[in-house]
């Protein structure tokens, strides 16, 4: 059995002052953040070049979840800048919206189709996030094949190809959810902690915030390194 690659879940790259989820990290703590793996011999990459590389020693996966604006503005340059990829996990049925799905804090700007074709563009890989960021477990049949199936089909017609990946939102899944990721064409499916599910349609991801610097991000490596 393989192992599970490290993959870092990011949201969104903007002023963290007004963040009661804790999953807004500043334009210049990323930079430092993409800083401490790069000094580490690690260089950050979309999910799906990393999945296809034959050794992934030196690889760790970047993913921005919910499709947010400020990912063009913020995180692009610091990505060019330490010459890392990510992956985009973006919203189809939100497009040009806001982060409505939050009760609680700032009122966030979403790409629309124009963000998100500079966003492929850019080389990034663009994935989905589902239409509207709606919780899978649970849902009707055709609420499920909507969110997988139909995202990927509008998102084939903004970008022009068709995306590998799928996110859950919240990171919550189960294997109905799985199961129509997988069906729906997808090759990998991003999770946070999949529990007993497995695989490459369940991967597990790390979450990073604005607090993670050295000794943190080290700590986070090595549970990593434990649980696979």
């Amino acid at each position: 059995m393989t192992a599970d690659p490290w993959i870092l879940m990011y949201h969104s790259i903007a002023d963290p002052t007004d963040d009661p989820y804790g999953i807004t990290v500043a334009r210049d703590r990323l930079d430092l953040q993409l800083g401490w793996l790069r000094r580490r011999g690690l260089t950050g990459v979309d999910v799906g070049t990393l999945l296809r590389a034959k050794h992934r020693t030196g690889l760790v996966g970047l993913t921005f979840d919910d499709g947010y604006t400020d990912f063009v503005h913020e995180a692009l340059p610091v990505l060019r800048r330490h010459d890392c990829t990510a992956t985009v996990f973006v919203l189809p049925g939100r497009l040009g919206g806001s982060n409505a799905w939050d009760s609680e804090g700032p009122r966030k700007p979403l790409l629309a189709e124009d963000d998100i074709r500079a966003v492929s563009a850019a080389g990034m890989e663009v994935a989905s996030h589902g239409l509207f960021h709606q919780d899978l477990t649970g849902v009707d049949e055709e609420t499920l094949r909507r969110e997988t199936r139909g995202s990927r089909e509008l998102l084939g017609e903004i970008t022009g190809t068709v995306p590998g990946g799928f996110c859950y939102p919240y990171g919550t899944v189960d294997r109905r959810a799985v199961d129509a990721v997988r069906s729906a064409g997808y090759t990998y499916g991003c999770a946070i902690r999949p529990g007993a599910l497995a695989g490459a349609h369940a991967l597990p991801r790390t979450h990073i915030s604005h607090a993670d610097r050295g000794l943190r991000l080290w700590v986070k490596r090595l549970r990593h390194r434990a649980n696979v």
